[in-house]
């Protein structure tokens, strides 16, 4: 389209959360510099991560000190620089954020780390296992009584690269009001625990820690089918449903249709499952599953991901003829119809260092002077933006959280008759309703959907549409997860919205996008770990897959990040009148694109390996004195191990890494050994003076008691627990939101004015273009 802006980035990082960022703004469009040493950046060690995370970039061999000399350097005409340093780090090249303002006022810079510029971790390195421990999510993964596991891949890096993307254009957004750049703090321990808020909520009604689930037990289960794994997920109300899938009459025994009944005999039924599920091929079962209406999903792994008929269809899964060893294997998880995916490849060193990227990019536009712009310098970088938000649960409600969080006007769009599942989710430990009183909304409800405003409206009438098509010729951005043709019986749809608004961005987040073979399956976020290869890859060496859970549900997580970034790219960059098509299958899916790479060009499957990973030993976690508590361990370098063997006497200083990888079991034991008679965070500080990268595996109790989170701000009390904010934007500090909205009466009464003064003026407001 023309008009729209490309901004040009720069990117010195050595970490997957960099890369992936910088990653993000490529597939986007814009020109990324990756700025290496003569030796390369060290990713360039493992093929197939560079592979998927350097295509559509340039390189140039630059050192950093270079980079700050003067500016002459990329940073002079740069809008975006994407850093992985530590605070000591950066100032020892020139790189500290008070530098850089003072050379590069315009500039904003993405700082990706693992636990972020201030705090005693702040100069600590670590990875996806580090902050998924230290910020409390590993806890929620693996089974109960066993050690907790870090998701498969590098779930913390991916979902830091989103906010960083989301961060960056929020902080570009404002630098047109102010003419001044900003820094852009993202943590990865901070999305970690920030992801895992369900447990916070919970905690603070309770006392009660949330801990693993597994994927062996409860009310939900990985069982094993002929050929591979297939998840039993459904609702109480579905239990004909998966008497009918398994077609048993053992599960037509009389009481089993009641659902305390079967609460109690779970053991009886679950193996008349297990039993029933073995015989039947897993794509199988999942495909009659879906027809019967169960959100069940199989454990997709590489093989069958890269031949799924959904995937190649909507052009995830590349074309085999289209593939090369030095390029992704998979498209972006996103589509906007009408654009076709191509295949770009990663730089060699130094390549098109110093021109601008080939193919058709829009040139940059620069930002006006800050005496052009100071007259909104106080401004949230949202503000005039107005976001009707249809989502529900998570998915969609998240999304437009974090929009309303930055400064949006997001109005929630419900209906007495269905109003979000949310607002009646059953927690223990709630208060209790009076007879005959209006419950109040769940807790869970509240922190999906604070800062917002509310209007009911009943889209089955003619009047209800007619506010609904008003709206929406006012509004900048429609946000819906609604299974796919909900929206278009509703009349929302986007070909609608688009007659409408033509100007109007319109993300729709579903389960496995809005075309394709599979796109009217349902799902929960269990079944999309499943769908996507991650569940897969998560897990205990040679035993069943594992999924985040429904107490995290990493998929709808991670998608709300995505939707948020999509949202603020288009905005920024003048993409207007777009649908923006996500599937959350994919854009978990999108996490794993070297593993897929590897296993199309070397044929190896990647496998759950616990909590080990590729240059990584030891790499894992051990336990600790008290019951059921742990801490990590992460070594990545010849020097992490020396120090690790001069605190553990039963390891030795000396042995080459190939000696670390040959006897990697033998290394844990004497590893847990030594945690096992020591308290955590005695044990995780003596490690951490003598060099070596550990972390405590946090609970949600832990963070309740650290100061960190409320002082960074990834989780507030307000007074009750509420999820918080995944990143620091230090020019912008969001004000605590407004309480959840409560469920209105239907609108369809209300005159224009009435309707005016509910929702603020934003009717009469102009919309912001």
């Amino acid at each position: 389209m023309s008009g729209q802006r490309a901004f040009r980035v720069v990117e010195v990082t050595e970490s997957v959360a960099g890369a992936a960022c910088g990653r993000l703004f490529a597939a986007l469009g814009h020109d990324v510099l990756l700025c290496e040493p003569p030796t390369g950046t060290p990713l360039r060690t493992r093929e197939f991560t560079f592979a998927a995370l350097g295509a559509d970039k340039r390189s140039a061999i630059l050192r950093p000190e270079q980079l700050a000399a003067d500016e002459t350097s990329p940073l002079g005409t740069a809008d975006v620089l994407i850093t992985d340093f530590t605070p000591a780090a950066a100032a020892a090249e020139g790189l500290d954020f008070d530098r850089l303002r003072q050379h590069f006022p315009h500039l904003v810079t993405v700082s990706l780390t693992a636990f972020g510029l201030t705090g005693e971790y702040s100069e600590s390195t670590g990875d996806s296992l580090l902050a998924e421990a230290y910020g409390g999510l590993a806890t929620m993964i693996g089974e109960p009584n066993r050690r907790p596991l870090s998701l498969g891949g590098e779930q913390s890096a991916h979902a830091a690269a989103f906010v960083g993307l989301y961060g960056a254009m929020l902080a570009l957004r404002n630098r047109d009001r102010t003419g001044r750049g900003d820094l852009v703090e993202v943590a990865l321990s901070d999305v970690a625990a920030y992801m895992d808020w369900k447990s916070d909520v919970l905690h603070d009604l309770g006392g009660r820690v949330p801990k693993r689930a597994g994927s062996s037990q409860g009310g939900w289960r990985v069982v094993r089918a002929k050929d591979g794994w297939v998840g039993v997920i459904f609702s109480a109300h579905q239990w004909p449903a998966v008497v009918e899938l398994f077609g048993d009459p053992r599960l037509s025994a009389p009481g089993l249709d009641d659902a305390e009944q079967r609460a109690r005999r779970s053991q009886e039924w679950w193996a008349v499952i297990a039993e029933a599920a073995a015989s039947r091929e897993a794509v199988e079962l999942y495909t009659e599953a879906q027809r019967l209406g169960l959100p069940f999903g199989h454990a997709a792994d590489a093989e069958r991901l890269m031949a799924d008929e959904q995937l190649r269809t909507r052009g995830f899964v590349l074309p085999p003829g289209s593939r090369r060893r030095d390029a992704p294997v998979v498209g972006l998880p996103w589509t906007v119809p009408g654009a076709t995916s191509s295949t770009v490849s990663a730089p060699r060193l130094g390549e098109n260092g110093g021109s601008p990227a080939t193919g058709p990019r829009p040139a940059a536009v620069r930002t006006p002077r800050a005496s052009a712009v100071g007259q909104h310098k106080d401004a949230a970088p949202l503000d005039g933006l107005v976001a009707l938000d249809f989502g529900t649960i998570t998915a969609g409600a998240a999304t437009s959280r974090l929009l309303a969080d930055y400064g949006a006007t997001v109005i929630k769009i419900e209906s007495q008759g269905r109003p979000d599942p949310f607002r009646a989710w059953v927690m223990p430990g709630s208060a209790e309703t009076a007879a005959g009183a209006q419950a109040p909304a769940s807790p869970m409800f509240a922190s999906n959907n604070a800062g917002k405003r509310q209007l009911s409206l009943d889209l089955k009438t003619e009047h209800g549409r007619a506010i609904a098509h008003r709206l929406i010729r006012r509004a900048d951005v429609l946000v819906e997860n609604f299974r796919v043709g909900v929206t278009a019986r509703m009349g929302i749809d986007y070909a609608t919205a688009h007659r409408l608004n033509p100007d109007l961005v319109y993300l729709s987040l579903s389960s496995q996008g809005v075309f394709g073979p599979e796109a009217l399956y349902g799902s929960f976020g269990s079944t999309l770990d499943l769908l996507s290869g991650l569940a897969a890859v998560t897990g205990y060496p040679g035993e069943r897959p594992m999924w985040s859970g429904g107490d995290v549900n990493y998929p709808d997580q991670v998608v709300s990040f995505v939707g948020a970034a999509l949202v603020a790219d288009a905005v920024t960059t003048g993409r207007r009148g777009i649908h923006l098509d996500v599937s959350q299958r994919e854009t978990v899916a999108w996490t794993l694109a070297d593993q897929f790479g590897e296993y199309v060009w070397t044929g190896r499957m990647p496998v759950s390996d616990g909590n080990r990973r590729p240059g990584a030993t030891p790499h894992d976690t051990y336990p600790a004195r008290e019951p059921d508590s742990w801490l990590a361990i992460a070594c990545t370098s010849a020097g992490h191990r020396r120090a690790l063997a001069e605190v553990i006497s039963a390891l030795p200083g000396h042995e080459p890494d190939d000696w670390w990888l040959r006897h990697q079991d033998t290394v844990d034991a004497a590893i847990s050994e030594w945690t096992a008679r020591r308290p955590r965070d005695r044990a995780v500080a003596q490690l951490r003076r003598a060099g070596v990268p550990a972390a405590p595996v946090n609970t949600a109790a832990d963070r309740a008691r650290d100061p960190r989170y409320r002082e960074r701000r990834a989780a507030l009390s307000v007074p009750e627990w509420l999820k918080g904010f995944p990143m620091i934007l230090h020019g912008h500090t969001p004000p605590d939101p407004s309480p959840a909205p409560a469920l209105g009466e239907n609108a369809e009464h209300l005159d224009d004015d009435a309707l005016d003064e509910l929702l603020g003026g934003v009717l009469r407001m102009p919309s912001p273009r």
